[in-house]
């Protein structure tokens, strides 16, 4: 079964009797981590119990393939359900596991664990078409998800955010739900107890993390410095960063750059334009954003949205390398903007 949306918050709340194996994959790593946790523990509550849960990876499948099915049905030594964890899982372990969906033995928890898996991906088609099995994309946090894990996180740690503050969070954050918490943790850190988060604040703390290299893509691209903007790219794409996470990244750059145009085509000045954007654009990136400013018109602008949110579409649905995809989206809009 494929889930989606709120019900993959309502099956991880209370998973389906009928789900003898769960795949949890997507390019949000530190999601993916984190709802395989919680699925492990709403069966095992303490994880370091070695007779309740088995971890087990494609290297030891490839060399015994009934090991899946032999650990799925051991018996837990002093009772209790099993939990079998498949790491790093892809579509060599497709196979292994359609037998066992055929054949499920015992009563064991059968979580597998997955990147990034396109629409064509045999064992993604496996779990979304079992009656036995459930499928839990994990993409990365964005607009009301990821404002409410911010505000989670900063409730855990006595602290509310002025809405500039909270504004500069959601666009700087996402992407990686454990990348967003480790984040939020040194802020909470930063504050050093119950209190307010200002602007200034944010971004002292928030400004000189992985997300700055998102802001060093978005600007190169808007600049139409396609070597600087690919340069970028390769270091994150190294640094484990997801494509979708670029994409989104950049197309807030030009989100705030075309409502800037907007203010500048009703009378107001640029920096009147820059100023009424919340978060305001930091200082040390006013000038670029202002030179891109008359770079951009609107149209061409609007152009550049749709070509990202069609690379977005493209990284989530044809099963090419999503970051091919996305480089060449980028450099088709930097190379836009240096003929400009």
């Amino acid at each position: 079964m494929k889930l989606s949306g709120a019900r993959i918050e309502a099956f991880l709340k209370s998973p389906d009797a009928a789900a003898r194996a769960v795949l949890v994959f997507g390019p949000d790593l530190g999601l993916v981590n984190e709802r395989v946790q919680r699925l492990m523990k709403g069966v095992v509550p303490d994880l370091s119990d070695p007779f309740r849960v088995t971890e087990l990876t494609p290297a030891s499948l490839k060399e015994t393939p009934s090991r899946l099915s032999d650990e799925a049905a051991a018996m837990a030594f002093g009772g209790g359900r099993r939990v079998v964890v498949l790491r790093d899982a892809g579509d060599g372990q497709t196979s292994v596991l359609s037998s066992f969906l055929a054949n499920p033995l015992g009563d064991a928890l059968v979580v597998v664990e997955g990147g990034e898996l396109g629409p064509r991906s045999s064992l993604r088609k496996l779990f979304e078409g079992a009656d036995n099995a459930a499928a839990l994309a994990c993409y990365g946090d964005e607009g009301g998800s990821l404002a409410g894990v911010i505000q989670d996180e900063l409730k855990t740690a006595g602290l509310t955010a002025d809405p500039d503050a909270m504004a500069y969070l959601v666009d700087h954050l996402g992407g990686d739900r454990r990348l967003t918490r480790a984040e939020m943790g040194k802020l909470a850190l930063y504050m050093g107890g119950p209190g307010r988060v200002s602007l200034a604040d944010a971004t002292a703390c928030i400004g000189d993390t992985a997300a700055l290299g998102l802001d060093d893509l978005a600007l190169d691209t808007a600049d139409g410095d396609h070597v600087g903007a690919q340069r970028v790219l390769d270091r994150l794409l190294r640094e484990g960063a997801s494509p979708i996470q670029m994409l989104r990244s950049v197309a807030r750059h030009f989100m705030r750059l075309h409502l800037a145009a907007g203010g500048v085509a009703q009378g107001k000045t640029p920096d009147q334009a820059m100023a009424a954007l919340k978060p305001p654009v930091i200082f040390k990136a006013a000038d670029r954003f202002r030179r891109q400013l008359s770079r951009w018109p609107a149209d061409r602008l609007g152009k550049a949205l749709d070509l990202l949110t069609e690379a977005e579409l493209d990284c989530k649905t044809t099963g090419m390398p999503a970051a091919e995809i996305t480089s060449r989206a980028l450099m088709m809009i930097a190379r836009a903007a240096a003929r400009r």
